[in-house]
């Protein structure tokens, strides 16, 4: 009896439809995986971790989800994948016990700035629902509200409110528009009518009737003339349905006392006339010409030629090339217009542009209608008068009509602003006066999505009984979605946020959310370190989200080197032991407990065993700083930013606080003006002081660092222009007359014609997936034989190109120019990859410290300022210690680095740390604490300092 109660017990929990209690791979091979085999549990949290390069994106992305991937293609009918083109199967002998794969990954989701935060997660396609269905119309002219009314409604007004009053009734055919309406007039006769009213006056038709065509008019028809009485009620009626009729569901009545009163089947303001179309949902749209404004074609930003740009140094005359388009003077016709110009003020083209009078520089830059005398050089005694168009009107000409060329050259002088029409709404004035309790479309997109929650909280008690009604599933719709992205830590993001602006981790998280949304059961999400850019705060609501995916019945993989991610699964790889070559094999896996007892460089980390060191002493810097004040671009409340030099500075503070919009759009464009004339503008700030006290600036941010196979590290690097040199200089070169064209694989010369240097032939399968082979002719070295014949030291260029770094330094030691450059790839822990890696196959981590020792091999001056983005992403604890390493080295020279960081581990070890809070979106923007990390762990505002103080304890 106890057996059966057993037996028939209800377990509640997911049931795995597959039968198969695992996923199971046999044999992966893909790029350094050695032939792994490995079990993955079904229904659970799993973290894939390992230092960079050892094989997680390859086991995870390249096996796993490339074969979930492969499985769905292949459902597909022959025919129809003869057209969608198969994927080439992953190297891996067998995998059993796969679900449908979703990947989410790193990659920004669009450039498009058309793309934005509300279009990605559906929110603003039901606010626009909501908006059409339920918005209240209010005029633009008078602010009240506008009405429709039927005919009865009109016949009713009419008699109630015009008792016995003589009336005309009108409908309105043409307004406010230019021509002679001769075949207007003509059509109006032959539908029996006798009377029009032109702009305001009461006329008869007559035979070859016209206006002039020049001038603007208003025509109405006069439908009929009634007395406002009840037992006229049913010629009324049909008069007004006339008059509806004929003026497209509008009419206009004029009373005795020659006032005009408007009324219309759609939306009408009852005092002005003006009407609106009837709402639907793309009439709030930025991305449909109904929604958007016609001057920023729903942008919400215009680009114009700026004064200031073509006018760079005012302190400078023209004749000096103090109007950038021009340049220096030459004897040309447009020198000789501006110097008969200025001659008509008494200055000249030697007069600083200060010194010429501003509406004299208006003419130079806007012309005028006054004709100009210039003597003709052909002609001697001959004056030539025509007037002069003005720089910048002719700029904005070229950039209509001109040549690919020119409008690239005039980009330069063209700066982005605000639309002036919708100050930056995206849509037309109508669709802005729809409003739901007194807020429109545009001012919910502008919230963050903690204000837009808090504004939907009891929305209903401020709608109308009929509002009520329609609104309840929309709303159900707009709320589930807002709470997924408060779920997964995004509370200060805005729906007109542009997704190009967001960071690989806020990007993933969005989609993220979107997939909660989805509520599907049975499938496998693989996610690539989605707690990127994520404060240690939101951490917990990331892994809370991931484990509810998991809860309903999903298997989530993550590819992951947070500590409290890792602590949090259900199951951990580790892939290792080192990275590139000397990785790709599993070192340990199991339930958290299991890994750490199994031990390992990441169990090592995780348990306390290594650790990155507090330093002992906090470095003093030079004593000087750059002091920014009065910041208030975004969500800054007036911030004055004092950042001290040759220290190491670490900018920190919950997601959204304003640290971006400090660092990288308001003090690097300040900078990088200074410095390189950088043609980007800072966000609003008052002053900067200090800025002598550096003398070079240098931005290492996350964007990639090639799209194409054809880019490697060599090439980012620059390394490869002075190897080919190298090569150039060889006797067997010189000999051949070789140059440094022929040592490149991109260019015609010297490299292999039949796979035009790709050292890969594509061939297309029709039911197969396309395959890629050594191409049979160079066997994959990319050069044709004559170039591969010139060697240094015994290795060809090819060669050269297949070493990794670690191997490259050793034979580079007495070619110092090279050396510097690959020795630093050396230094941040890329020693693994080769020369020749395609950029494409790179990670994130590794892209960016290809980026970071590109600008580290550059002479430093020793007050240079290094801006860094969260170096650490793609991280694992010991590749941070090397970073830190590199970046210590630098701070020792003299330099400044600048970090912007969530890494408690790089926190600890700055010299200097400036928090941002305390909280995001809104309630961040202010300066909550800032010294040294002892200093800061111990201040009672913002949540960076209890997560420090627990770090250095």
């Amino acid at each position: 009896m106890e057996k059966l109660k057993e037996n028939t017990s209800i377990d509640l929990a997911p049931v795995d439809l597959s039968g198969h209690e695992n996923i199971e791979i046999f044999g992966a091979r893909e790029h350094n995986l050695k032939n792994i085999d490995t079990v993955i549990p079904r229904n659970k949290l799993v973290v894939i971790t390992g230092i960079s390069g050892s094989g997680k994106s390859s086991l995870a992305f390249d096996t796993i989800y490339a074969e979930g991937q492969r499985r769905y293609m292949e459902s597909f009918s022959a025919y129809a994948r003869s057209f969608i083109g198969d994927m080439e199967r992953p190297d891996v002998d067998k995998i059993n016990g796969l679900s449908p794969v979703i990947s989410i990954e790193q990659k920004t989701t669009s450039r498009n700035p058309r793309s934005t935060v509300g279009t990605l997660t559906e929110i603003y396609d039901f606010l626009r629902l909501l908006f059409a269905r339920t918005g209240v119309a209010y005029s633009y002219l008078t602010g009240k509200a506008m009405i429709r009314q039927s005919e009865d409604q009109i016949v009713d007004h009419l008699i109630q409110n015009f008792d016995k009053q003589k009336l005309i009734l009108l409908a309105p055919v043409v307004k406010g528009r230019k021509g002679h309406y001769r075949e207007l007039f003509v059509q109006i006769r032959k539908m029996g009518f006798t009377k029009v009213r032109v702009d305001g006056v009461v006329m008869d038709m007559v035979p070859k009737m016209q206006v002039d065509r020049y001038k603007t008019h208003d025509i109405e028809i006069v439908v009929d003339r009634i007395i406002a009485e009840v037992e006229d009620r049913y010629r009324i009626a049909q008069s007004v349905k006339t008059a509806l009729s004929h003026g497209k569901g509008v009419m206009v009545v004029r009373d005795e006392e020659t006032n005009v009163h408007h009324f219309s089947k759609y939306l009408m303001d009852p005092e002005t006339g003006l009407s609106y179309d009837e709402p639907a949902p793309n009439n709030f749209s930025f991305n449909s010409p109904y929604g958007a404004c016609q001057t920023c074609n729903g942008l919400g930003q215009i680009e114009e030629i700026s004064k200031a740009n073509v006018i760079p140094d005012k302190s400078i005359s023209i004749s000096r090339g103090g109007i950038a388009p021009l340049g220096e003077y030459r004897d040309i016709w447009i020198f000789k217009k501006i110097d008969a110009i200025l001659k008509r003020y008494k200055v000249n083209l030697s007069t600083p542009i200060e010194k010429i009078p501003e509406e004299v520089l208006d003419v130079i830059l806007y012309g005028d209608d006054v004709p100009v005398a210039v003597s003709s050089k052909k002609y001697p005694g001959t004056e030539w008068s025509t007037k002069f168009e003005g720089i910048i009107k002719f700029l904005e000409k070229q950039k209509d009509e001109g040549t690919e060329k020119t409008k690239r050259w005039i980009e330069d002088f063209m700066s982005i602003k605000t639309c002036p029409s919708c100050d930056g709404a995206r849509l037309k004035k109508e669709s802005l006066h729809f409003k739901i309790a007194d807020t429109n479309i545009s001012q919910l997109a502008r919230m963050d999505i903690t204000q837009l929650s808090n504004w939907f909280v009891g929305v209903e008690d401020r709608m109308t009984e009929k509002q009520r009604q329609i609104a309840p599933e929309i709303l159900k719709e707009i709320r589930k979605r807002i709470g997924f992205l408060l779920d997964v830590g995004l509370d200060y993001l805005t729906l007109n946020r542009p997704l190009r602006t967001l960071s690989g981790g806020e990007a993933q998280r969005i989609r993220l959310a979107t997939q909660i949304g989805t509520q599907l059961v049975g499938v496998l999400y693989i996610m690539d370190e989605p707690s990127i850019g994520l404060h240690q705060r939101d951490n917990v609501k990331l892994i809370n989200a991931l484990k509810n995916l998991r809860d309903i019945g999903n298997t989530i993989i993550v590819v992951e080197h947070d500590k409290d991610m890792m602590l949090a699964s259900d199951h951990i790889i580790d892939i290792g032991p080192g990275a590139g070559r000397h990785g790709g094999q599993i070192v340990a896996a199991g339930s958290p407990e299991k890994f750490l007892d199994e031990g390992g460089i990441t169990a090592d980390y995780l348990k306390g065993q290594r650790s990155i060191e507090v330093p002992k002493k906090r470095r003093a810097g030079n004593g000087n700083q750059i002091v920014l004040k009065g910041a208030e671009g975004n969500n800054l409340q007036n911030v004055t930013l004092k950042l001290p030099l040759g220290k190491m500075v670490c900018v920190t503070g919950v997601s959204g606080s304003g640290k971006s919009t400090l660092i990288h759009d308001t003090l690097f464009p300040i900078l990088n003006q200074h410095f390189f004339r950088s043609r980007k503008n800072p966000l609003a700030y008052k002053s900067i002081d200090g800025l002598n006290n550096v003398d070079k600036v240098i931005e290492v941010d996350q964007s990639p660092i090639g799209r194409t196979p054809r880019s490697n590290p060599a090439t980012y690097t620059g390394v490869f222009s002075d190897i080919r040199t190298l090569f150039t200089e060889l006797p067997e070169a010189k000999i051949r007359g070789y140059k440094a064209g022929r040592f490149s694989f991109n260019v015609k010369g010297g490299r292999c014609e039949t796979c035009e240097g790709a050292g890969m032939k594509l061939i297309e399968m029709d039911f197969l997936p396309n395959v890629h082979v050594p191409c049979e002719t160079c066997k994959g070295k990319r050069y044709n034989r004559e170039t591969l014949e010139v060697r240094f030291k015994g290795k060809s260029i090819s060669d050269v190109l297949d070493m990794t770094v670690e191997q490259a330094v050793e034979f580079f030691e007495h070619q110092p120019k090279i050396l510097r450059k690959i020795k630093t790839l050396n230094d941040v822990g890329l020693g693994y990859i080769s020369l020749g890696q395609h950029a494409t196959t790179l990670s994130g981590g590794e892209a960016q410290r290809v980026k970071l020792a590109t600008e580290l091999s550059k002479k430093d001056t020793g007050q240079t300022l290094y801006i860094l983005d969260e170096p650490t992403t793609g991280l694992h604890f010991k590749d941070i210690q090397h970073l830190l390493d590199v970046l210590n080295r630098l701070v020792d020279k003299g330099n400044s680095v600048l970090v912007i960081e969530h890494n408690l581990d790089v926190i600890k070890v700055s010299d200097h740390i400036i928090d941002l809070g305390p909280e995001g979106g809104n309630g961040g923007g202010i300066i909550v604490a800032e010294g040294a990390p002892e200093k800061v762990a111990k201040s009672t505002k913002g949540y960076t300092a209890k997560f420090l103080k627990e770090e250095l304890s």
